[in-house]
């Protein structure tokens, strides 16, 4: 057959072009490992962008978010991006994981690293999410990783972020910190959607302990507000709150700047004014009389303030800072201080300087 002319041949240069496309990688896949409000919300983000599945215990859970995408437990009035699934079966969710966002409570956090040990690839990237210390070791959640789940990148997801409020498409910022930024990155687009903006960050240590520390004053400024004593005294209280977070974060590795931004003065603020916070609700009812037991035991989520108290307050004496308001939570939950009278203690430090250390005087 004779060649056909110009309009009617395919050059080679337009075929070769054509063989050269290569097909769309497949989507990552990530598991979210706890169907809290906090882990269900960070599940309903990654399914923007990512083949997600949402680990929980609570079967009853995973068959309502498979069959009508929803968390009736947590966020029942908060439709889940339909393409999000979900999992009672850990282990076969780990074997086709490209990332693992670990969601649980500070007192699960090391069982169930251990549990996910013998499943997960040793290259697979880990990111937090609890805010916290686990007691005895008083250690924070990526030195766990660290420990139980080694030869893996671990980074910490955290900043000011009500999981009702994202759930609702407000607006809001976060930080994705890890020691790799190359692989900051990449993790930064898979939380990223057009409503929860995400920073990279360094400073690992810093986020996590702004996001540990800063709920001890969400309880201080809720036993404020419960007490009735006014914005200005809240407003005292969660900047002198910020100046002892400052103090002890950097003492414990963390940078400054770090702990006076998102991570840190951010989440303080939104933890401490907003009527959503758990920890900040525990603070209103001390304020008004009632008794931590008590408290504790009608919350159906964990308020992880509670226990940080008395992890900073020993962490407090061992590197010599003076935090005077953490320490009248601390007496208020765990010694059993009436919060009348640590109320009124709590911006009795000594006098001097503002921007000294709590407790020092400006030196001269």
């Amino acid at each position: 057959m004779a060649e056909q002319g110009e309009s009617g041949t395919r050059s080679p240069a337009s075929s070769n072009t054509s063989a050269a496309v290569e097909p769309p990688a497949p989507p990552l896949r990530v598991l979210v490992a706890g169907g809290g409000s906090w882990g269900t919300t960070v599940a309903h983000l990654c399914a923007h962008n990512a083949d997600t599945t949402l680990w929980a215990r609570d079967v009853t859970t995973v068959n309502s978010i498979n069959d009508y995408h929803l968390n009736p437990r947590y966020l029942p009035d908060y439709p889940l991006h339909p393409e999000l699934t979900a999992t009672s079966d850990l282990e076969e969710a780990l074997d086709r994981s490209d990332l693992l966002v670990m969601g649980v409570p500070t007192a699960a956090y090391r069982e169930t690293c251990e549990v996910i040990a013998p499943h997960l690839r040793p290259w697979v990237p880990v990111v937090s999410l609890a805010k916290g210390f686990e007691p005895g070791t008083m250690l924070r959640m990526s030195q766990i990783v660290e420990q139980v789940l080694p030869d893996r990148p671990v980074g910490v997801l955290t900043g000011p972020n009500l999981a009702k409020e994202i759930m609702a498409g407000h607006p809001t910022a976060a930080v994705i910190a890890l020691a790799d930024l190359n692989i900051a990155r990449k993790l930064q687009q898979v939380f990223t959607t057009p409503t929860f903006r995400v920073f990279l960050h360094h400073d690992v240590i810093g986020c996590e302990l702004g996001g540990a520390l800063k709920n001890i004053y969400a309880i201080a400024a809720g036993m404020v507000e419960g007490r009735g004593q006014g914005d200005n005294a809240r407003a005292a209280i969660i900047t002198r709150g910020l100046a002892e977070l400052i103090e002890l974060g950097s003492k414990l590795g963390g940078e400054p700047l770090t702990l006076a931004g998102l991570a840190g003065m951010g989440d303080l603020i939104a933890t401490c004014v907003s009527p959503q916070s758990r920890n900040s609700q525990v603070g209103r009812k001390l304020g008004a009389g009632m008794t931590v037991d008590d408290i504790l035991a009608e919350m159906n989520q964990v308020a992880e303030g509670v226990k940080a108290a008395a992890v900073v307050n020993e962490l407090a004496e061992r590197h010599g800072v003076f935090m005077p308001i953490a320490e009248q939570v601390y007496a208020v939950c765990h010694r059993g201080l009436d919060a009348d009278f640590a109320q009124d203690a709590l911006l009795r430090g000594r006098l001097g300087h503002e921007q000294a250390t709590p407790g020092e005087s400006w030196p001269a």
